[in-house]
């Protein structure tokens, strides 16, 4: 029998587990969906019981698969969603449900945090200041709101680290997905003691920190024989989602100048760096990355969102190829109107859960078109405001485009203009599940470590054509369009 490793997402959505030849090849794939709970404004919650459900679905589902075709699974590894809280009593056992990474109820804690750990050492100590989403906010929070729930915590466990210990009984983390924690020093790429002590946050609620391709543990018996996979199998720490992604699509420190730009729901930019550089303002996130070394990533929160609640809400029945048909009939500029991206509040570089999104410059003239094509070329100026945050800190020479709105074209020219870089596509389209197989690789012995198994399946890229525009007028438009906005923000 041939062997692969199996690379498991816990996605916000749902949960993708796919089998990966020692080749990069994928040879079989399964998929299931759990709710997402939004018990009060501002509120994300999931159950980890369904995380749990999924995961035994898929991997029934994925193990016959691949024993139709004759491959024989060596290792796990594991990515998900980042910063979401699963806490845990001393015996393992769920005290509430996960608040998630973009849950909003914890502006109290970080201004607690901050208050007790200036913002300048968060930023100098973690790469980032406190960040409403992040997990340290919220075990804040639970210490606030819900005392009696605090009391009964032990441990908290990232959603894919919960997963982990599911499978295996060993609790761990890694440094790519601790490090958006809020508490780990990038230097040593483990836990901050003097930020806790100060937080008065005792060490042993968290796991210890292992390499990304690390061992946590192996397979426990039952798990084995609810699912078909052998008994004792390795169970790799893996990823997060974002680091995960980038390993899957080739993006290390191996490659440098190599990054992605992605349009999905929200719009994300990744670049891989060798030192541990943030930005002095904590504008962008400086997280640990997979392979070892660090890398950059910006957020802006609503991209293909945008364009998926603007088709939703205000075109319904329009199909997403005629809106771009109808945005392609008009000039760059949008004949002065601009839209701000702001639907969800704005995470980089403004950490500003207040903005809000608008139309600006509308006049009679004004069509369906003009609207569709001054928010795709909104969102591209948000991505661009990232970008001027990452250039001082590193050098850029061409970006990976992926998600759904980068099927596009049209939306994709207008992209590469507005970063003024140059973009390709992959054909790659696994995400997190195929960075976690391939460190799962790593940590089954078939590399001798990531850098080797990122080269040997990273998949080949295609520079797409981009119509070199003068933006300088359009972004010098957008701007005074944040300045409008600014001063309408909720409660402002």
């Amino acid at each position: 029998m041939q062997t692969v490793a199996i690379g498991i997402d816990l996605g916000t959505s749902g949960l993708k587990a796919i089998a990966i030849t020692a080749e990069g090849q994928t040879v079989a794939e399964a998929y299931a969906s759990y709710p997402l709970l939004t018990p009060r404004p501002g509120w994300t919650e999931q159950n980890p019981t369904d995380w749990v459900e999924a995961t035994a679905s898929v991997l029934v589902e994925l193990v016959q698969k691949l024993g139709q075709g004759g491959w024989e699974p060596v290792s796990i590894g594991l990515s998900g969603q980042m910063h979401g809280a699963t806490f845990l009593d001393r015996h393992g056992e769920v005290v509430r449900p996960a608040p998630l990474w973009n849950d909003q109820r914890t502006a109290s804690a970080c201004a607690e945090i901050e208050a007790t750990v200036p913002r300048r050492d968060l930023i100098q100590r973690t790469g980032n200041p406190a960040v409403t989403g992040f997990q340290l906010p919220k075990l804040v929070w639970l210490r606030q709101a819900e005392p009696e729930h605090y009391a009964r915590t032990a441990h908290v466990l990232l959603p894919k680290d919960y997963l982990a210990y599911v499978l295996t009984g060993q609790m761990a983390t890694e440094p790519s997905d601790a490090s958006g924690i809020g508490v780990l020093h990038l230097e040593s790429q483990n836990w901050d003691t003097d930020i806790l002590q100060a937080l008065q946050l005792n060490l042993t609620l968290f796991p210890q920190v292992i390499p990304s391709h690390g061992v946590v543990g192996s397979l426990k018996a039952e798990w084995a024989q609810a699912t078909g996979l052998p008994r004792g199998l390795p169970v790799v720490a893996g990823a997060g989602d974002n680091a995960g992604a980038a390993i899957g699509l080739g993006l290390s420190n191996a490659r440098p100048g190599l990054g992605s730009v992605s349009l999905g729901t929200s719009g994300v930019i990744f670049i891989p760096i060798q030192q541990p550089t943030p930005d002095p303002q904590g504008r962008i996130h400086l997280f640990c990355h997979a392979d070892g070394g660090y890398h950059l990533l910006g957020v802006t929160l609503a991209a293909a969102g945008s364009l998926q609640w603007y088709r939703d809400k205000l075109a319904p029945g329009m199909g997403f190829e005629d809106l771009m048909l109808e945005a392609q009939s008009i000039a760059p500029g949008s004949d002065g109107v601009v839209f701000m991206p702001y639907l969800a509040g704005e995470r980089s570089p403004y950490l500003d859960p207040d903005l809000r999104g608008a139309w600006l410059g509308l006049s009679l003239a004004h069509g369906r078109g003009h609207l569709t094509r001054a928010l795709l070329e909104g969102v591209a100026f948000s991505l661009r405001d990232v970008l001027e945050v990452m250039h001082p800190l590193t050098k850029i020479n061409k970006l990976l485009a992926i998600g759904g709105g980068a099927r596009s074209d049209f939306w994709l020219s207008i992209v590469g203009s507005a970063l003024a870089l140059p973009l390709a596509r992959t054909t790659i389209e696994e995400g997190p599940a195929r960075g976690a197989a391939i460190l799962a690789l790593v940590g089954a012995g078939l590399y001798p470590n990531v850098a080797e198994a990122v080269r040997a399946t990273a998949p080949e890229d295609f520079e797409v054509g981009i119509v070199a525009l003068d933006t300088k007028p359009l972004q010098e438009r957008y701007r005074k369009g944040l300045r409008a906005v600014q001063g309408f923000k909720v409660g402002g």
